[in-house]
């Protein structure tokens, strides 16, 4: 049986710089690592000492994150993404959209697809109740909108949890817009979806490892391709807190995803 190929999602460390999410993928049993992006502080000689460290490594990133479209006029910074996420080689660029104006995100999504075309990177539109794209459904017209083969759509269990999907959103995806997932586990009761600070607690501080809580993590493996790479979204305030050391944090994610594809079989 193939091993599935999993993911240290740049969220599980957010405390991490980007050298220490390359040393911690590197230490642990990850098949690749993620990067976290920073506007204020990246730098092009933070590609530089990137890309070299990820090399001497043996680290490859699934992806970089995170491409924020705003409202207002296209921000040049998103296009800068897609051209650091190709330097580093990452597979895929992770977007959401405060733009409550659906075409204007389209809009601005197919500006980076369109840099997109003819490197590495694919531009993944995440949906979430924490932005404008609220839903699948949301996201699919979104994309429906955009041209070229490097756009994208990203599931997230939780945020597909809380949004309402269902197994039959997820098989009726066009198969060429996956290029991974970022599963989690967490509660089956969700948060008062009339607070947006308890949309966001349960989102960076209530996840939970793959299998431990009760959503319906299994049905969305099943109904998404089975080789799909995995970026493990485990942002957890207990996780932060029992593992501090960050090394042993991978480790431990890792352990606990490990197991439970494990058991699934």
């Amino acid at each position: 049986m193939t091993r599935r190929l999993i993911s240290l999602a740049a969220g599980i460390m957010p405390e991490a710089t980007p050298a220490q999410l390359i040393e911690c993928a590197a230490a642990s049993d990850f098949d690749f690592g993620g990067m976290w992006v920073e506007k204020d502080t990246w730098t092009p000689a933070t590609t530089r000492a990137i890309r070299a460290q990820a090399r001497d490594a043996g680290v490859e990133l699934l992806d970089c994150e995170v491409a924020w479209i705003m409202p207002g006029a296209p921000d040049p910074w998103l296009t800068e993404l897609v051209g650091i996420a190709a330097e580093l080689g990452a597979r895929n660029l992770l977007c959401v959209s405060s733009d409550p104006d659906m075409a204007a995100t389209a809009a601005k999504f197919q500006a980076m697809v369109d840099a997109a075309k003819g490197t590495s990177v694919r531009v993944n539109l995440e949906f979430g109740i924490f932005t404008e794209v609220k839903t699948i459904h949301m996201a699919r017209a979104v994309l429906e909108a955009v041209e070229g083969e490097a756009k994208g759509l990203l599931v997230d269990t939780l945020h597909w949890a809380r949004s309402g999907g269902t197994s039959e959103d997820l098989a009726a995806i066009p198969r060429e817009w996956l290029s991974y997932c970022q599963p989690c586990d967490a509660p089956a009761d969700g948060p008062d979806l009339t607070s947006f600070d308890a949309i966001i607690d349960d989102a960076i501080n209530c996840r939970m490892p793959l299998g431990q809580g009760g959503l319906a993590l299994g049905a969305m493996v099943d109904a998404l391709p089975d080789h799909l790479p995995m970026a493990i979204e485990e942002r957890s305030a207990a996780l932060r807190d029992a593992f501090p050391d960050l090394n042993e944090r991978a480790r431990e994610c890792a352990r606990t995803s490990r197991a439970w594809l494990a058991a699934r079989g």
